[in-house]
């Protein structure tokens, strides 16, 4: 990981345990969880969002102005508004997307899940997801969150990450490994 990338995680992740130190003692932490979600789907739908946080011509009141009047649109906790309004003051929302996935992490942890990253080549139905929730918590022996997401470049199958653990049983990866073979081979 090179240094800036420390550097922005290290910063996110003491943002972020302050909010959830912060909202778990008012036991807020529900109320959080949907804010983060809210948070995460309003970063992925609106281009004027992203280009708030990461662009340099606003200055910081502009952007303490901006985030403070979302969250308050948004309905956020007070708590998550003024951290977001302190990290745009000094010029910290730049980590907003390590913040709000370091929060999800602190959440998942604080009721007893693992959050189990998840790609297909084709959405999940909520059926299959269930099951392999199932079929991963007996593995794993905690309650699962499935992270689902779309790769149509894996061609067909599964790639499941729980922790630091990978599960890849995806097309593509193994034509990867028959082109490795093929090569060695000829």
């Amino acid at each position: 990981m090179s240094e800036t990338a420390s550097m922005s995680m290290g910063v996110a992740s003491r943002y972020a345990r302050a909010i959830f130190d912060l909202v778990l003692e008012s036991d807020e932490v529900a109320e959080l969880e949907n804010n983060v979600e809210s948070l995460f789907e309003a970063l992925g739908n609106s281009q004027e969002l992203r280009d708030l946080i990461a662009s340099p011509l606003y200055t910081r009141n502009d952007q303490r102005a901006a985030i403070i009047a979302i969250g308050t649109k948004m309905k956020l906790l007070a708590n998550l508004t003024n951290t977001l309004a302190l990290m745009a003051s000094k010029r910290r929302l730049f980590v907003m997307d390590s913040f709000l996935r370091q929060l999800k992490n602190l959440i998942s942890e604080h009721k007893g899940e693992v959050t189990a990253d998840v790609v297909s080549a084709k959405s999940l139905t909520q059926g299959q997801s269930d099951k392999l929730a199932k079929a991963i918590k007996e593995r794993v022996g905690k309650e699962i969150k499935i992270n689902a997401s779309v790769d149509e470049s894996i061609i067909g199958g599964i790639v499941i990450k729980v922790g630091s653990k990978m599960i890849d049983t995806s097309i593509r990866s193994k034509l990867n490994s028959l082109q490795t073979i093929m090569k060695e081979v000829g």
